[in-house]
């Protein structure tokens, strides 16, 4: 017999499902996510160090304004990272002075700043999202490509439920 069949009839009691075994599979499931979560978060952050010393904040931020061709305002940045907007200033400076990004004036608002990518930002993002990729290919290896596509439908439904019930999630 298979684990997951073993699992399978474990959470069944008379042939009825067991929520009391349900809800400590889902506590294992998310006690698993965390940790290899957190240990796939390690290993990327170590190879971006080491492979093009830089850090998984200034991949964020880059990947964020790759996405947004015509740039993003400070507080559209922060809202898309989901993190402050003192946060992204510290970035968002080294970045510049990297000659990574530029700030350009919105036009009509003197106070606000809109945040692009340069040539060179966009071709060094390229470099680095195209090792990521590869990355996290190689750490995902022992998932095949319908079991990921499944995996992430199943997420994405727990992500939009959270979103629906409490405004939270992705």
């Amino acid at each position: 017999m298979s684990a997951s069949s073993t699992q399978a009839k474990s959470l069944t009691v008379n042939g009825r499902p067991d929520a009391k075994s349900a809800s400590k599979a889902r506590l294992r499931l998310w006690l698993r996510i965390l940790k290899v979560s957190r240990g796939m978060e390690a290993e990327l952050r170590e190879r971006l160090r080491v492979e093009f010393d830089t850090t998984l904040p200034r991949f964020d931020v880059l990947a964020a304004l790759f996405r947004a061709e015509k740039g993003l305002k400070m507080s559209e940045l922060s809202g898309v990272l989901r993190v402050s907007n003192g946060n992204v200033t510290g970035i968002v400076d080294r970045l510049v002075t990297d000659g990574l990004i530029v700030r350009v004036p919105v036009e009509g608002d003197r106070r606000a700043m809109i945040v692009r990518l340069t040539a060179r930002g966009r071709s060094h993002f390229t470099k680095l999202a195209t090792a990521h990729e590869g990355w996290v290919n190689d750490l995902l290896l022992s998932i095949d490509a319908g079991a990921a596509g499944e995996l992430t439908a199943q997420l994405g439904n727990i992500g939009q439920r959270l979103q629906d019930e409490k405004g939270v999630g992705a």
